[in-house]
């Protein structure tokens, strides 16, 4: 393993040109080009806003705008990340047939490349908060913990996805549902606290939504950016601890995975 991480290490270069490719890829072909950065994030949240806000009369976290900014910010990291990822490896299958390279450098582009375009979506947040008079306190020095934490959470669920789609391709097609759910199921455009004590049955057994918010990473790391942007209040430290340490440990055994299982990815493209 050792040496995998070296021969990851001599790649470095690839990876950076990975990142830059990546970042002109997503509007090579639009006119506004790099604009869409900004633009894409800003047109999100004005679409969820007259949804939620006009249409159906919800939203009473104020500013609403700014909850929904952040929300969406974070979430478009974590959904582009994990799209991308997932088809990291088979999209550079020809340069994979021809050179060897460590196959894990794929996701883990994909996660700084999408890191790089979470930075612009900040912009956007920043924004927000200077229109509606937010003023966030002395706890948005926490926010590079934040990030490192949903960096970490992005790379490990990356490479896993990135790995299992080489061999099981309808994983690709799936991932579009499971992310809806994922979603909706957390506490992106709704307060994570609405869901705090109810039920529902199921037959005979009643289960509480807690867990949707309690044991979930990405309302864990949306309700910290929340905490920190908007309320002037601590991140969830232990919960980001979690997120962490779950997160490392994945990623340390996908990258011993990759170590001795990239022959099989070969002869699977």
């Amino acid at each position: 393993m050792r040496t995998y991480f070296q021969e990851m290490l001599k790649r470095k270069d690839l990876l950076y040109y990975l990142v830059k490719s990546g970042l002109k890829a997503d509007n090579r072909n639009s006119y506004l080009g790099y604009f869409w950065w900004l633009l894409d994030p800003l047109l999100n949240v004005l679409v969820y806003y007259f949804l939620l806000k006009i249409v159906l009369n919800r939203g009473e976290e104020e500013p609403f705008a700014v909850f929904l900014v952040i929300g969406l910010v974070a979430w478009r990291w974590t959904q582009t990340t994990i799209n991308s990822s997932a088809k990291s490896i088979m999209k550079h299958g020809s340069i994979i047939n021809q050179v060897y390279l460590p196959k894990s450098i794929f996701p883990i582009s994909v996660a700084f490349t999408q890191m790089v375009n979470f930075s612009f979506g900040l912009i956007i947040v920043a924004t927000f908060l200077a229109f509606f008079g937010v003023m966030p306190g002395w706890q948005v020095v926490y926010i590079p913990l934040i990030i490192l934490t949903q960096l970490v959470f992005l790379l490990s669920i990356g490479m896993l996805l990135a790995y299992v789609t080489v061999f099981v391709r309808d994983i690709d097609h799936l991932l579009t549902h499971l992310t809806r759910v994922l979603f909706y199921a957390s506490p992106i455009i709704w307060a994570g606290g609405r869901l705090k004590g109810q039920e529902i049955e199921i037959g005979s057994n009643v289960i509480t939504l807690d867990f949707l918010v309690d044991y979930n990473p990405i309302a864990i790391i949306v309700e910290s950016y929340r905490n920190v942007l908007m309320y002037q209040t601590n991140p969830d430290f232990l919960g980001l601890l979690n997120v962490f340490a779950i997160s490392f440990l994945l990623f340390y055994v996908m990258i011993y995975f990759y170590s001795k299982n990239e022959h099989k990815i070969i002869k699977a493209l």
